[in-house]
């Protein structure tokens, strides 16, 4: 789906850290390719397969792979099953609620069953195996700043699942961050990358309460285990959140030259602390 991220992050990896990594990953048809020994860290984007039902010799590949001390980063591993899929106005992107994909999380139920995926809290060393926080927080535009520092990605942590094996995180599954990774022959990033925030006015709250929704509400767990409630138009397109603590807020979309460039530094920095991470654990 991406198909120059992975080589875009692998040069971020060699530029900014002291690791020694090949800018050109080696790419395997099945995971009992036995070159899969030979290498700490196997990157997966989810979309890239059609079919998660592995034969048994895979399967026992994967799982002596975990059991040696291999890594694997499943990007586009999590979603929130009431965004949808079905039309170009989904969201691929959650509000709160992530689960990993049902094929994945009965995959690896059967490679590693002692174990089961689990949210990955804010303080998880992963988050700072490298870069520590988000990149500066003034390049961003008044608009977003406050919600991307406090709401969207705090302390530089992002929405991840994983399975710890022995001790260790082993398996790592993530929303989609490929997108945030790729340049083209000139050096720029390929993709333009907006964000989705939640903002509040006087009287909203009594405005939204009463108006009319033409998609079907879904309810959604947050980080705290308190419920919010999403209300959707143009299905699956989100409008509005009625909060825990009993606010609303709209949800709006900001699109931006300075954004994109921020959310592309943002990826790049999360994307070389997995690796780092994975390097060194």
């Amino acid at each position: 789906m991406y198909p120059d991220a992975l080589t875009g992050l692998l040069e971020s990896v060699s530029a900014q850290t002291t690791l020694n990594v090949d800018p050109d990953p080696l790419v395997i048809e099945s995971f009992d390719d036995p070159s899969i020994f030979k290498h700490p860290f196997i990157y997966i984007n989810y979309s890239d397969r059609q079919d998660w039902q592995l034969t048994e010799s895979e399967k026992q590949a994967l799982k002596r792979y975990i059991e040696r001390g291999g890594f694997i980063f499943i990007d586009a591993g999590i979603s929130a099953s009431f965004l949808g899929t079905q039309n170009a106005r989904s969201q691929g992107q959650s509000f709160a609620e992530w689960r990993v994909r049902p094929d994945l999380a009965e995959l690896f139920k059967e490679i590693v069953p002692e174990t089961s995926f689990r949210p990955l809290p804010r303080s998880h060393g992963l988050f700072r195996s490298f870069h520590v926080g988000l990149p500066d927080s003034s390049l961003l535009p008044d608009t977003v700043r406050e919600f991307v520092v406090n709401e969207k990605w705090p302390q530089g942590s992002y929405s991840s699942m994983g399975l710890d094996v022995d001790g260790r995180l082993a398996v790592l599954a993530m929303p989609v961050i490929a997108m945030g990774w790729g340049r083209n022959e000139v050096g720029k990033w390929t993709r333009s990358i907006g964000f989705r925030i939640r903002e509040s006015a006087e009287g909203l709250s009594d405005r939204l309460s009463e108006a009319y929704a033409s998609g079907e509400p879904f309810e959604v767990t947050r980080e705290d285990g308190r419920t919010d409630i999403i209300y959707t138009q143009n299905q699956a397109m989100a409008s509005w959140v009625q909060e825990a603590g009993g606010d609303w807020r709209v949800f709006q979309y900001h699109y931006s030259q300075e954004i994109s460039d921020y959310a592309h530094i943002f990826y790049t920095q999360l994307g070389v602390n997995i690796v780092v991470y994975a390097f060194t654990h």
